[in-house]
């Protein structure tokens, strides 16, 4: 409580407290963060996508993946909304929103391919600390999808939900 107090006191310095009573609606955006709804789009702005080098026979295969991933984000946004967006989101970094200083590491995409995509590992991947989603390099949308879904929807994100 004692740091809210000196933060008020602050705030009473310049008169901007009396502000901010007398115009809470003005001062809420500045002083309240409110996410912004997840969309497909900015699920695909927010992952950086890191291939393998041009050439490679891992990168062709990637090149066929990102277009699934992309399908996925707006098929999931179009069908069941932002919420799971948010699992999905959650599954990559540990926040179902996107904070309000942003991702630090940027949350990136990498690809699992044949030694990782087994019969029993065709399932994503992530690394939370470093905001890492792992995709799997699977060879038709349906597959890619089964995947994913399956990983999304029994998945509880460290134990909170």
């Amino acid at each position: 409580m004692f740091c809210f107090e000196k933060f008020k006191e602050g705030l009473k310095t310049l008169g901007i407290l009396d502000a901010i009573r007398m115009h809470p609606d003005s001062f809420r955006s500045l002083m309240c963060h409110e996410p912004s709804p997840l969309t497909a789009d900015l699920m695909d702005h927010l992952f950086e996508i890191r291939l393998s080098p041009v050439g490679s026979n891992k990168r062709s295969a990637e090149e066929c993946v990102v277009p699934f991933w992309r399908d996925y984000l707006q098929d999931v946004e179009d069908q069941v909304g932002s919420s799971k967006l948010g699992k999905i989101l959650a599954f990559a970094t540990g926040a179902a929103i996107i904070p309000p200083v942003g991702f630090s590491p940027q949350p990136s995409i990498d690809f699992l391919h044949d030694q990782f995509v087994s019969s029993r590992h065709r399932l994503p991947m992530a690394n939370t600390c470093i905001n890492c989603l792992k995709l799997p390099v699977l060879d038709t949308y349906e597959d890619f999808v089964e995947s994913m879904d399956f990983a999304f929807d029994n998945t509880q994100g460290f134990g909170k939900e």
